[in-house]
């Protein structure tokens, strides 16, 4: 399908992966920059003399909505993607991003327009679920039809270094707008800038994605006119059942190292073993970066290694790593911040997710197949993480995010296998029997 003659990459491919991966950073940062800000929130959306529970359950409902309008946008997004093109999905995906983000900075409070506040509010949330959920799986097909297969895996761990850089700057600008201004005056206004500032970014994402050509596998399919017609998503429930079904449980594991290693365990750590608050934020935003290069290293290990033996490494080392930070917590908590940053350099792992997707789909359906397995399971996923594993806490196990990690990178190393499995049998297939 790809008339590419040697495994390098042209500068043409380093524009296009740094331009993808900056625009996934800040469209990344304008979809987490909400959760940083949820208490001001609360405050300013929902009627003053409704009880501080309430408003908070609220605020993270509307928070909540984002994930649950993922697989929908996500959806169709990519019956675009693989019918008219990759490129102007990836495009809309950033606008219908930043969009919101800016008005969501402008957005009248309570106090003005009454009941319509937390109303367009989650409105605002829902467009922004919609876009990441075309975000990620379209990048991921964009830069991975742009490289030498032989650098797919280089390509897709450097773009989901970009995108969890996302997280990472919408903390630290949290952090910047919250140490630069008293809580009255952030309540008051400088709560916006961060959220303005997203929208101005994502404008500018647009801006920089209108120098990226269409992938030459989608210009290939239509030049041989094997775009699909009908729905592709009916296609790849009724031929690619397995492919799904794989695809989803390597995007459980990819949920269970971000959501309870990277974003529960700086406040579960502050409850459960009485880590300062400060302590915790700083060992996240190391730990934070350390999840960026590693998603790089992992990626450089597929092209090396392999990507089913680096996914079944990968999840044994980030179980260990897991276990050895909480039983750091509770033996050794002066060493917390070192330990923090080992485990997210193991997070990384999720870097070479991507390239096991991609391989699982044929180019013709390849959006709409990585899509819905992945929005689909990470909005279950997503939606289940937090719920399950503080409950388990609540009922008497500290250890809960280590067995609920290990049991997500068990559902990853199946995965790994049984994708493994299937390149070996179609290797024998296509060998010539001996006479």
């Amino acid at each position: 399908m790809r008339d590419i003659p040697n495994s390098t990459l042209s500068s043409r491919d380093v524009r296009t992966l740094m331009l993808a991966a900056l625009g996934g950073a800040l469209e990344f940062y304008d979809f987490i920059i909400f959760v940083f800000f949820t208490a001001v929130i609360a405050q300013l959306f929902f009627p003053p003399d409704m009880p501080e529970w309430l408003r908070q359950l609220q605020t993270f409902g509307i928070f909540a909505a984002g994930y649950l309008a993922r697989p929908l946008g996500g959806i169709v997004m990519a019956h675009f993607g693989d019918r008219i093109g990759r490129k102007r999905m990836f495009m809309l995906s950033v606008l219908l991003m930043a969009v919101p983000t800016l008005l969501m900075g402008l957005l009248p409070t309570h106090a003005s327009i009454g009941i319509a506040a937390p109303i367009l509010l989650l409105l605002l949330r829902v467009l922004q679920g919609a876009a990441v959920g075309g975000e990620v799986p379209g990048a991921w097909v964009f830069v991975s039809e742009h490289v030498p297969d032989s650098r797919m895996g280089f390509a897709c761990g450097t773009l989901t270094s970009g995108l969890t850089f996302g997280i990472l700057l919408g903390s630290l600008v949290a952090t910047w707008v919250n140490t630069s201004w008293t809580p009255d005056e952030v309540l008051a206004w400088a709560w916006r800038l961060p959220f303005i500032l997203g929208g101005l970014f994502g404008m500018l994402a647009v801006w920089l994605r209108r120098y990226l050509e269409e992938t030459p596998v989608f210009e290939e399919l239509r030049r041989r006119r094997e775009l699909v017609r009908g729905l592709p998503l009916k296609i790849v429930l009724q031929g690619h059942g397995g492919a799904v079904v794989r695809s989803m449980l390597i995007t459980w594991m990819l949920t269970a190292g971000i959501v309870v290693v990277i974003l529960m365990t700086p406040t579960l750590v502050q409850s459960l073993f009485a880590v300062a608050p400060a302590t915790a934020a700083e060992a996240s935003s190391l730990a934070t970066f350390a999840l960026c290069v590693g998603c790089v290293l992992f990626g450089i290990a597929v092209d090396r290694f392999g990507v089913e033996r680096v996914l079944v490494a990968g999840a044994i080392g980030l179980v260990l790593a897991t276990a050895g930070l909480y039983r750091t917590l509770a033996v050794a908590p002066e060493h917390f911040t070192l330990a923090y940053t080992l485990t997210g350099l193991f997070v990384g792992v999720t870097g070479a997710i991507p390239s096991l997707m991609v391989r699982a789909f044929p180019a013709a359906i390849r959006f709409s197949g990585i899509s819905f397995a992945y929005n689909v399971a990470y909005a279950i996923s997503g939606g289940l993480t937090p719920l399950v594993v503080s409950l388990w806490i609540r009922a008497g196990e500290p250890n809960a995010p280590v067995y609920y990690v290990a049991a997500a990178c068990l559902g990853g190393i199946v995965a790994a296998l049984w994708a493994r499995r299937g390149v070996i049998a179609a290797q024998r297939a296509e060998t010539p029997t001996q006479a």
